[in-house]
């Protein structure tokens, strides 16, 4: 997603480097739609509505899951307590930590299908919310009966990706306003850290010299590894699995040895 080494123009005081983070499985190490069901009575759904999901279309699922744990009882501070209780991914706190050590040379996004409530709430409880300039997501808030609300983020025309979010459509849009606000500055290298599938297709969009993390064994890295075989001209980033934050803080290493 960078131009050629010789025309890219950084600006005084600009981070060289932007980091993108998706959020569930990925800076935490759970599904945060799932771990929030343990707020629920029976901890679990009813079959009919586990059923009532339809291919591309999580967000409207969620939304009736949200209410059905209203009409349960379920309450803000329950909510908020399951979210806060997920656990980090391995070592992701210790690559946070080296960002922030070196937050001078990159820029954090995230930018993840959950929602903002959820994505929020935990950064701030773990004490990192201040570490990312944006967060990308879908909507979300408690209205007055108490009831989270959850909107989708955006419509697009992309047949990759869920109804409500394509990220590549985010990445691209992100990267040219960054352009413009940073006086015509575009990020020496662009990495992208996974584990889902719908972090296929904004890995699609990075260039020669950006990276993307999927995390090993998980459906990113799977179909990265199917890519790489069937298609291999396709993916022109690099790719570096990761099972904790360490193989991506050594990476990262790597590079800034290289200036």
């Amino acid at each position: 997603m960078t131009a050629p080494s010789n025309l890219t123009r950084v600006a005084p005081h600009e981070q060289r480097f932007l980091v993108l983070f998706d959020f569930d499985e990925t800076i935490i190490n759970k599904n945060s739609d799932d771990a929030v069901l343990y707020a629920l009575p029976g901890k679990q759904l009813p079959d009919w509505l586990k059923n009532s999901y339809r291919e591309g279309h999580y967000n409207e699922h969620m939304q009736r899951v949200l209410a059905y744990m209203a009409e349960q009882g379920v309450l803000k501070n329950s909510i908020r307590s399951a979210v806060e209780n997920i656990p980090p991914t391995p070592g992701l706190l210790n690559l946070l930590q080296y960002l922030q050590t070196h937050q001078q040379d990159f820029e954090l996004v995230v930018v993840s299908d959950a929602n903002m409530y959820f994505i929020e709430t935990w950064l701030e409880s773990a004490g990192v919310r201040h570490l990312f300039r944006k967060i990308f997501t879908n909507p979300a808030s408690f209205d007055a009966t108490g009831r989270l609300m959850l909107l989708p983020f955006h419509s697009h025309s992309c047949s990759r990706c869920p109804a409500n979010m394509c990220k590549q459509v985010i990445l691209r849009e992100y990267l040219a306003s960054r352009q413009k606000e940073r006086g015509g500055a575009t990020f020496q290298r662009v990495f992208y850290i996974g584990d889902g599938a719908n972090d296929i297709c904004p890995s699609l969009a990075l260039g020669l010299q950006d990276t993307a993390f999927p995390r090993r064994d998980f459906p990113m890295h799977r179909l990265l590894v199917e890519m790489h075989q069937s298609q291999p001209a396709k993916f022109k980033a690099n790719v570096v699995p990761w099972t904790s934050g360490g193989d991506i803080v050594d990476c990262l290493k790597k590079i800034m040895g290289e200036r």
